[in-house]
């Protein structure tokens, strides 16, 4: 089961992904308001064993510190390459909001090719740095979560610190547009779109 709910002021995207069978899940990006997420999943009635991270940019991490407090034993996962962002407010960018977010460090770091294992399910990470140092995506046999990466017509920005654009494009064409044209793309921001689509619209990948 794959569901996402639009958080916070600048409207990433939340993504709730659950074993039904075991009620295990995940939850990836949590940037905003964290009471409200975990109402969320208690409402669908899930144990939520990681809070994993696309990358480390204040709108994605913003509510990891409360969510955390609020599960309980839960572990958070981000890549190494934007590790220092948790800790960082310049880092993540909310000094630059007028809010500096600094959070707990995580608890493990994501390595590209990593399998975890939610109840009978498994997410497979996949290394795609450009939009930020140390970016990731997460493959599920429901689809891909792309974090700011791949959007519908679009990719993520690159001009932010560490960013790089020929980075970036290398990972989208040599990881993402090799899976099925069938494979669902959530994103971090706005509609969902398919790989198919991407390969045929996206203006940037032509």
């Amino acid at each position: 089961m794959i569901e996402g709910r639009a958080m916070g002021a600048m409207g990433a995207n939340c993504y709730l992904y659950a074993c039904m069978e075991s009620k295990k899940a995940v939850i990836i990006d949590p940037g905003a308001d964290g009471k409200k997420i975990y109402q969320w999943i208690l409402a669908k009635g899930l144990k939520v064993d990681y809070i994993l991270l696309t990358h480390g940019h204040v709108d994605h991490i913003g509510a990891v510190d409360e969510l955390k407090a609020l599960l309980g034993e839960v572990s958070v996962g981000i890549h190494a390459g934007d590790a220092g962002m948790l800790t960082d407010g310049k880092q993540n960018l909310s000094s630059y909001l007028g809010r500096e977010v600094v959070l707990q460090a995580a608890d493990f770091m994501l390595q590209d090719g990593q399998e975890l294992t939610i109840g009978n399910q498994r997410l497979k990470v996949i290394s795609t740095p450009g939009h930020s140092p140390g970016g990731v995506c997460f493959l599920s046999t429901e689809g891909l979560f792309s974090g700011d990466t791949l959007f519908a017509g679009s990719i993520g920005r690159t001009d932010f610190p560490g960013g790089s654009l020929d980075q970036l494009l290398q990972g989208v064409r040599e990881k993402l547009l090799i899976l099925p044209d069938d494979t669902k793309v959530f994103p971090g921001h706005g509609e969902e779109t398919s790989i198919g689509e991407e390969k045929r619209d996206n203006p940037y990948l032509q």
